[in-house]
């Protein structure tokens, strides 16, 4: 029998220690992130970049897709009140697995739709490497949600960190050996993978030995169709949420090339450092919510929400202030072409840490169907606007529709949690 995992004070508000922590990490994370895509810059241009920001985002979306959710649903299983559940671990362990599976066959086999409508250059070999960061990929989101929801923050902060600052040395010694282009990223990629999800379950097992988890067994299959109900649905939002985000990447590097989705991708990156605090509320307040109950955190919440929208407001300000001088800097004056798009961006996201508790509040009051729902209003901007400007504004286009799905998504997270605590009162 699993025991119950210790739960948080209640006197612990939910942006707080906790947020800066996972914030640093994600801080740590966007650093290295910066400094593999100037690494990838320098060494291999522009078309380079936008081919990392393809491998980034497409095989960890088959993944967690054929998972159906499962990093998003361990929060709440871990963390609420089936933690005692007898067979949890076994069944979470036989999702991830068969998930897997299922991503890095379903990508083999679109692999020649892929390769024609967005890597155009790239080898069999390459294709077929990137099929088996689908796999890899996924035990590291897992390791990640599951370290979090058992109070394991310096775990879960750690992975992280490392998910980005792993790529960094292994592209390095990737270009030492002479790899060198697509393969060179993608071998980089799915070793940086595999020693993080290492590190990660190992960590992960070590917890579970303090908290006397038993992780062995036979899977639950009622328990099994549980999460993957929730983990459906809330991966919904998710793969809303990562569309929001991405979309206009795929649409961009069809539409116009790698090189103009270079540059996109460094504009897009830089304005989204004005969403590491909303990710850290999110991140922090989804399993804190589930332990603590709705009340506790409703109360939190009406503190929490005017200093949220402040830091959203003062970020974008700083932002959009010292973008001009410093992509040329750091990127070279290729990436001059980014500073527009980026302080088109993060006119839409000064709402966004609000907005990160908003989306946090519902998961953890296991209303993950809601948080989908507000999140696919800004994948409809998304999808109108990018159909719309990108043919005619290309890169600026594409920083419209996101600023504008960004602002519509936080609004109405926002309106909905108001009503909530309204209702809680």
């Amino acid at each position: 029998m699993l025991q119950r995992v210790r739960r948080a004070p209640l006197t612990r508000r939910i942006p707080g220690r906790s947020v800066l922590g996972n914030l640093g990490a994600r801080v740590v994370a966007v650093l290295a992130l910066a400094g593999a895509t100037v690494l990838v810059a320098r060494l291999g241009g522009a078309e380079d970049v936008g081919i990392l920001a393809l491998l980034r985002v497409l095989p960890g979306l088959f993944g967690v897709l054929a998972a159906c959710g499962l990093p998003g649903a361990t929060g709440y299983f871990l963390a609420g009140p089936d933690s005692r559940a007898e067979r949890l671990w076994p069944t979470i362990r036989a999702v991830m697995v068969l998930g897997a599976a299922g991503g890095t066959t379903a990508w083999l086999l679109l692999s020649p739709v892929i390769a024609s409508l967005l890597l155009p250059g790239a080898s069999p070999l390459v294709l077929a490497l990137a099929g088996l960061t689908v796999a890899t990929q996924l035990p590291v989101a897992v390791s990640k949600s599951s370290l979090q929801a058992l109070d394991d923050r310096s775990g879960s902060n750690i992975v992280t960190a490392a998910e980005e600052l792993a790529f960094v040395p292994a592209y390095l010694l990737a270009q030492l050996a002479g790899l060198t282009g697509g393969l060179g990223l993608v071998t980089s990629l799915l070793a940086a993978d595999v020693a993080v999800a290492t590190w990660g379950w190992i960590r992960l097992r070590h917890r579970a030995v303090q908290l006397g988890i038993v992780m062995h067994g036979r899977p639950d299959r009622v328990l099994a169709r549980r999460i993957v109900s929730f983990g459906l649905r809330g991966q919904v939002g998710g793969i809303v949420g990562l569309l929001n985000l991405r979309l206009d990447f795929i649409l961009l590097g069809a539409m116009a090339g790698p090189a103009a989705l270079g540059v996109y991708a460094v504009a897009s990156k830089f304005a989204e450092l004005v969403r590491l605090p909303a990710l850290a509320v999110t991140w922090v307040t989804y399993p804190a919510v589930a332990r603590q109950g709705p009340a506790r955190a409703a109360a939190e919440a009406r503190r929490q929400l005017p200093v949220l929208l402040a830091v959203g407001v003062v970020g974008a300000g700083v932002i959009a202030l010292v973008v001009g001088p410093l992509l040329p800097l750091i990127y070279g004056p290729a990436f001059e072409a980014a500073v527009a798009p980026t302080r088109i961006i993060v006119c839409g996201l000064v709402a966004a840490p609000a907005g990160g508790l908003a989306s946090g509040f519902l998961l953890g009051t296991r209303r993950p169907g809601t948080n989908s729902l507000l999140l696919g209003a800004g994948l409809v901007v998304t999808v109108t606007l990018d159909a719309l400007l990108i043919p005619r504004l290309g890169v600026t286009g594409a920083a419209v529709a996101s600023a504008a799905a960004y602002l519509t998504t936080d609004v109405s997270l926002l309106v909905v949690l108001g009503r909530a605590l309204a209702g809680a009162r």
